[in-house]
């Protein structure tokens, strides 16, 4: 069993957003993430169109892999073109602000990009159908993301000097890519699943090569846990709400994993007359709640709870709005705080 204290990535009693955020100030954003969160993190700002989204901006770090748009969807290009330069810009000027406002930032920072799998699931080939239907194509792609993610986190960390950097990979197509049910373009079949040793093996070359700890997320059912711990990442950041066995979870957490929570909504309940406790979001005492009861079902040492769990929004908040954004990262905060008291 893996042991906790300063061997976490994290302090005790962690908070953290997932990584997109509504709106198109990423000044704003930037400010949020870094005044409301123990671990703050670089946010993705989707509403400023194609190459703001997590697979455009993730697209754009791959190497000697340029990306287009066609027909709203990326794909593999012939040669770099305005779609990737647009890309590159949107996240050179994150990049800078990041650096402005968190450059002596001394704890942990944590940036997100779309994992190998995901991507091959959404990325087209120059011939058409998803890369996903090549297997050559998808080592191709692991590949340079691998390369390009070690070079993103290496800026980071030049950039952030004094902070330690938190790699987030977004995995949520992983039980669909792992079941064969990404459905090809006709929506007549699906793309032939990919096996877990494979998929395994292609999650630890990027997990490895980056060289910084990581923490896999995925906001879908059926997460393999089993998979994600033979990766090498330090932790898997789930929904609560879609958490159906809790055998699996209860033997990854005993196994060294750590456990990004997804505890708060990320929209608020819909109106049905009745206000919620703060009348947007649910309460720090709420969200810490939901928290303590898995893992005193689990059968955890409270003790062990504020060091292996942060806590989190169930996914992005890139459909919410700017308040209830921000009074649900405030929510998380408070809600490590609580679990971190007891």
């Amino acid at each position: 069993m893996r042991e906790t204290g300063p061997a976490w990535p994290w302090p005790a009693g962690a908070a953290t957003g997932i990584g997109s955020m509504p709106g198109t100030d990423i000044a704003e954003a930037q400010r949020i993430a870094l005044g409301e969160l123990p671990v703050p993190y670089l946010p993705e700002l989707p509403a400023r169109g194609p190459g703001a989204d997590l697979v455009g901006r993730s697209a754009g770090l791959l190497v000697d892999l340029p990306v287009e748009l066609y027909a709203a969807r990326w794909r593999i290009a012939g040669r770099p073109g305005r779609d990737l330069r647009r890309a590159l810009d949107l996240l050179e000027r994150d990049l800078d602000q990041m650096t402005e406002q968190a450059g002596e930032f001394t704890g942990t920072f944590k940036i997100q990009a779309a994992g190998p799998l995901t991507l091959a699931a959404e990325i087209e080939l120059p011939v058409g159908g998803r890369m996903l239907r090549d297997p050559g194509a998808v080592r191709e792609l692991t590949a340079s993301l691998a390369e390009g993610l070690r070079g993103h986190v290496a800026q980071v960390r030049r950039r952030l000097p004094r902070a330690t950097v938190l790699l987030q990979l977004d995995e949520p197509a992983l039980p669909a890519v792992l079941a064969g049910r990404v459905p090809t373009e006709s929506g007549l079949g699906a793309y032939r699943a990919v096996g877990s040793g494979t998929a395994t093996g292609l999650l630890r070359s990027v997990v490895s090569a980056v060289e910084a700890p990581v923490v896999l997320h995925c906001c879908a059912p059926d997460v393999p846990l089993d998979l994600v711990r033979a990766t090498g990442a330090v932790a898997v950041a789930l929904d609560l709400a879609l958490l159906d066995r809790l055998d699996p979870v209860g033997e990854a957490i005993d196994a060294g994993l750590g456990l990004f929570a997804g505890a708060a909504p990320t929209l608020p309940p819909p109106d049905r007359g009745a206000p919620s406790s703060d009348g947007r979001a649910p309460s720090s005492a709420r969200v810490a709640d939901r928290v303590r009861q898995l893992w005193d079902r689990l059968g955890f040492p409270r003790a062990r709870l504020a060091e292996q769990v942060v806590v989190t929004p169930a996914c992005g908040l890139a459909g919410a709005t700017d308040e209830y954004a921000r009074t649900v990262l405030t929510a998380c905060r408070d809600a490590g705080r609580r679990l971190a008291e007891e």
